[in-house]
């Protein structure tokens, strides 16, 4: 397709709200795409995806390029020729550049992961920079996978099973799911392969009683009443109110009766609960640098003061959170990050400050498997 120039013009409005006024590319491209109804949808696929991709690709297209980094449209648009010659028409040749240039992230995140991960930083960072699959999660409290499968083929939806989870379907296109009457009658959630293997850690069965203290929008949450085949008790806490709303009506698209919600307006809101959870998931908020490929911008939105925040914060979650828990329980600390400090250092601190708690196992899931971002999984056990 060509590059028209109201398309274009288009990208460059995305690029120019980004980095210039802070906003999230998602944000921006949904904006621009209601902005410009008559696009068809070449058009608005031709915008979403350049807009990502010159996202993801901002540093190293500023040094191919030369010269200061700038948002004056006309420099916009020489750098969005100079992508187009390099992603789109082949003509370009790249030089040996640096890993964080090559790969595109900033020097304080590049140095940072080198520090940390080392010799498997490359390899990361570079599958980190994959654009990311559509991926499902079979609801199977409704139906199989095949069944799932089956209902998208006759609904015109190219798709396959994935061998990251026996759930896990994966896409070969975007195409709109709302609409589909698969998708209305609950037989599946759009989740991340990886996301997906985090639930099985918690081991939930049916009758149990599980605290999800950080549950966003449900979707780990709806797993486990999945595999709890709806029986038992699953609490959903968290500080933003609307996710649980939304948490709420995944569950009765799904036919999932076993989630009921609380809102974190303290900490003590969670400690009210008692020891009253069999099995507890705490999936943290953290840097987000696991799921850089999905979220484009995130790492140039991340700061290192924004790193140090987060830290506390889960520091604060884990130190406080698992007092709900029974003793004998069950606790799953999972982030959607690469970075130890995130991690594994944070589990060595709280097992040190918490001598009640038995690390059993922790576990990496890599962005090195192409339908999985990155994540970080510890299961620990409250001694009884």
């Amino acid at each position: 397709m060509k590059p028209y120039p109201n398309l274009v013009a288009g990208v460059l409005e995305v690029l120019e709200w980004s980095f210039g006024k802070g906003w999230y590319a998602d944000r921006v491209v949904d904006k621009v795409l209601r902005a410009n109804k008559k696009w068809g949808a070449r058009d608005r696929a031709f915008v979403a995806q350049h807009s990502y991709e010159m996202v993801r690709w901002w540093r190293l297209l500023w040094e191919l390029k030369g010269g200061e980094v700038t948002l004056k449209r006309k420099k916009l648009k020489e750098l969005f020729e100079l992508y187009w010659a390099w992603q789109v028409e082949g003509s370009l040749t790249l030089p040996e550049f640096p890993l964080g240039v090559a790969q595109s992230y900033p020097e304080w995140l590049d140095a940072r992961a080198a520090g940390a991960l080392g010799a498997r930083w490359p390899a990361l960072a570079t599958a980190l920079n994959q654009p990311a699959q559509v991926i499902l999660r079979t609801n199977t409290w409704k139906a199989t996978r095949e069944d799932v499968l089956e209902r998208l083929a006759q609904e015109g939806v190219e798709a396959e099973a994935s061998d990251l989870r026996p759930e896990a379907i994966v896409l070969a296109k975007r195409p709109r799911l709302q609409h589909l009457g698969s998708f209305q009658d609950g037989w599946y959630e759009v989740q991340d392969g990886g996301s997906q293997c985090i639930a099985p850690y918690v081991d939930p069965k049916p009758g149990d009683r599980i605290l999800d203290g950080c549950s966003g929008a449900g979707g780990k949450a709806l797993h486990m009443a999945a595999l709890m085949q709806n029986q038992g008790e699953i609490l959903c806490m968290d500080v933003e109110a609307y996710k649980l709303s939304e948490a709420e009506k995944r569950a009765a698209r799904a036919g999932i009766d076993i989630l009921r919600t609380g809102h974190i307006q303290h900490t003590a809101d969670v400690m009210a609960q008692g020891a009253w959870a069999d099995k507890m998931l705490l999936d943290v908020p953290c840097s987000g640098t696991g799921v850089i490929r999905r979220d484009v911008d995130t790492k140039w939105k991340l700061q290192p003061e924004h790193l140090e925040r987060t830290c506390e914060l889960q520091a604060h979650i884990l130190d406080r959170y698992p007092a709900a828990l029974k003793p004998g329980g069950r606790l799953v600390y999972a982030t959607c990050s690469i970075l130890p400090e995130e991690n594994e250092a944070q589990v060595a601190s709280f097992v040190k400050a918490h001598p009640e708690f038995t690390l059993e196992e922790e576990v990496r899931i890599s962005p090195e498997h192409v339908h999985s971002d990155g994540y970080f999984v510890a299961v620990l056990t409250k001694n009884a």
